[in-house]
């Protein structure tokens, strides 16, 4: 069992950056696809960004695409998602997120996923 702790969420103004950070205790870390996830209240949680086992495929949200870079470090037992160009839109608080899995392939679907972590508000002003 994997416990996820996200951290590097906070207030920033549109067009700047942030760093979510994602520490994960547990075993077998290199097992686990791991993901962000947004969601707003009442509204279902979205797929933002996902790394693979290996961390040699990523995928993205088309809405985040160029913007945001997901990476992880298994020495650390970590994952990051690096937020630039942030906008308004992209308020919300973000949840990482991690999934057993046989193959280096990623899921976009969050009820697939294993783990959560309490999440990270990130708020974005214009």
């Amino acid at each position: 069992q994997l416990q996820l702790v996200e951290s590097g969420g906070g207030v920033v103004q549109a067009g700047g950056s942030l760093r979510l950070s994602c520490a994960a205790s547990g075993p077998s870390f290199s097992e686990y696809a791991l993901g962000w996830f947004r969601q707003s209240p009442g509204k279902e949680r979205k797929f933002v960004a996902g790394i693979s086992l290996s961390g040699n495929k990523a995928d993205y949200a088309i809405s985040v695409e160029g913007r945001f870079t997901i990476s992880r470090d298994n020495a650390k037992n970590s994952v990051y998602l690096l937020m630039d160009s942030l906008q308004p839109d992209d308020t919300d608080t973000y949840y990482c997120a991690a999934d057993h899995r046989y193959s280096d392939t990623i899921s976009r679907l969050w009820g697939l996923w294993d783990y959560w972590g309490q999440g990270t508000q990130v708020t974005v002003s214009s």
